[in-house]
């Protein structure tokens, strides 16, 4: 419940800031749309001076607002995720090393229940999984190990959590483009029915405002992606340290047993 707040918060801030920055250039969406039509009638060092975000909503406007906002849509709440994904990998990072020592020193000195209060003020998937091992030492040096190699599981399926609509949104921004493609020409080629003749600014008009939706599309799968790869290498890197820590601390809970016995 909570990680789905954060996502709709997240996803509302960026869709308050989207809506704000469109409320205030919708005055002048006329005034910009005729500097695209008079963009062939000026000098090539007024194109380069125009501000980036009055070319980003030009070329959202000319692809039209009916494909180009679902596109957005999911850059914004594949982002939200992205976001919440980011923070709760790094709230996960542990230094398991520092807290292997720890959990060794207290099991050695003040014996098991140390060791879990140890575990219990570390945050992070590693010190959770120490916690059920060592929550189960009473029940024998097996039991401790299966409970360390399922939780490690669930810790595991924790961390993945979210990717799979980051990988939908991918997926999704490419073909929502290319099918308001598909529209834009199919208009275009009923324009020129319409008007009983080819003509060239007619046909590439429509062509051009066809093509956004595929552009638009592709840039946002491009952003998420980059995102995506980096959260997967995060947790391929947060799954090894768990691995190999978890192999660590059995050895540990050994000695101490044999130390014990």
């Amino acid at each position: 419940m909570k990680k789905l707040f954060a996502i709709l918060t997240v996803a509302g801030a960026l869709t308050f800031s989207s809506a704000s920055a469109f409320a205030q250039s919708e005055d002048s969406a006329t005034v910009a749309t005729e500097e695209v039509v008079a963009v062939s009638e000026v000098s090539e060092t007024d194109v380069e001076g125009e501000p980036m975000h009055q070319i980003l909503k030009s070329q959202f406007l000319d692809g039209g607002a009916g494909w180009m906002a679902p596109i957005l849509l999911c850059l914004i709440i594949g982002l939200a995720i992205v976001i919440e994904r980011v923070i709760y990998l790094n709230l996960a990072t542990t230094n398991t090393k520092k807290l292997l020592a720890k959990v060794e020193e207290a099991l050695n000195t003040q014996g098991v229940e140390a060791a879990k209060e140890v575990c219990r003020n570390t945050r992070g998937p590693v010190a959770s999984i120490f916690y059920q091992g060592l929550d189960r030492y009473n029940e024998g040096i097996e039991v401790v190990e299966k409970s360390v190699v399922s939780y490690g599981s669930v810790q595991m399926g924790q961390l993945e959590s979210g990717l799979s609509w980051i990988s939908l949104f991918i997926a999704l921004a490419p073909m929502l483009g290319f099918l308001g493609t598909v529209v834009g020409m199919i208009e275009a080629f009923d324009s020129i029915t319409v008007a009983g003749d080819v003509s060239p600014t007619l046909v590439a008009g429509g062509i051009k405002v066809a093509l956004l939706t595929t552009v638009g599309g592709l840039i946002v799968a491009i952003i998420l992606q980059l995102f995506y790869n980096y959260l997967v290498a995060k947790i391929d890197g947060l799954v090894l340290s768990m691995e190999d820590s978890s192999i660590s601390l059995m050895d540990i809970i050994t000695k101490y047993n044999q130390k014990n016995r």
